[in-house]
Order: structure tokens, then C-alpha cells, then sequence
């Protein structure tokens, strides 16, 4: 053999070598790497699993701060609403009483059918204006024998 070919040999030698220590090397490192990959995820997920308990707990913190100012709140209405009839003594007029039912009306936002108390207290139905539209837009007798039997 002369030279060159030993020089071709050794290169062949040293490559399937290098190939060799490679693979030795993967089945050393592959491994490892998944151990060490599992262990970042479970941790991950330890800190992902801490981090939503203390986020429901400061939400249920905050829920039960919102009901205890809801019920001081529902407590001072109360007390309010005592101190006024208190001052009152049971003196409430018609006048005054119709006043703050008619104060109360603003609330109603975008209703529109308003019930109106009668002197014995009873609302104002309107049973008869239902029955004779049902009867005029569908014409079924079950419509128009319950709108007469309500007035």
C-alpha cells in the first residue's frame, strides 16, 4: 500500500470513529434530555396548578368582600327606611304616598304597561283589550272564551 491509500484508510477509520462516539453519545444524552424535559414540564405545571389556586382564592376573597359591602349596604337601606317612617310616625298621607309611588316610576326604564292602583288596592286589568285583539288577529275561539271568562 503506499501512502495514499494509508491516508484514505485512516480518513474512513477516523469518520466511522467519530460516527460511532456520535451514536454512543445520542444513546447516552436522549435519555437524559427526557428525563430532564419531563421534570421542567412537571414543574411547570406545579407552578401553572399554584398559580390558579391563589388566583380562585383571590377571587373568592374578593366575592366575599363584594357580599359583605352588598349586606352593610342592604343594612343601611334598612336602617334608612326605618329612621324615615320612624319620622314620619306613621303619619303617611294619601298625597305623600301617591308622590313616592310616582317617584318609584322612574325606575321602570322601558316598560310601558303600568298597573295603577285602585282605591281597594287592586290593579287595573286589562283583560278586555286582550281579548279583542286576540279575537281580531287570530279569530280562535279558545282566545276570546278566555279573555271574556277574565273580564
Amino acid at each position: 500500500m503506499d501512502k495514499e491509500d494509508r491516508s484514505i484508510i485512516r480518513w474512513i477509520v477516523g469518520i466511522v470513529a467519530t460516527i460511532l462516539l456520535l451514536v454512543c453519545v445520542c444513546c447516552y444524552a436522549v435519555p437524559k434530555y427526557g428525563v430532564w424535559a419531563a421534570e421542567l414540564n412537571g414543574r411547570a405545571e406545579l407552578v401553572r396548578a399554584e398559580q390558579n389556586r391563589k388566583i380562585r382564592i383571590f377571587e373568592a376573597e374578593a366575592n366575599l368582600e363584594a357580599e359583605k359591602l352588598n349586606a352593610e349596604a342592604e343594612v343601611a337601606r334598612a336602617q334608612g327606611a326605618a329612621r324615615a317612617i320612624e319620622i314620619e310616625n306613621g303619619k303617611l298621607t294619601e298625597t305623600y304616598i301617591r308622590y313616592l309611588w310616582v317617584r318609584q316610576q322612574s325606575d321602570l326604564g322601558e316598560k310601558t304597561v303600568v298597573y295603577i292602583p285602585t282605591e281597594g288596592g287592586l290593579p287595573i286589568l286589562e283583560a278586555g283589550r286582550l281579548g279583542k285583539a286576540a279575537e281580531s288577529s287570530t279569530g280562535t275561539d279558545k282566545l276570546s272564551a278566555a279573555a271574556k271568562g277574565a273580564e
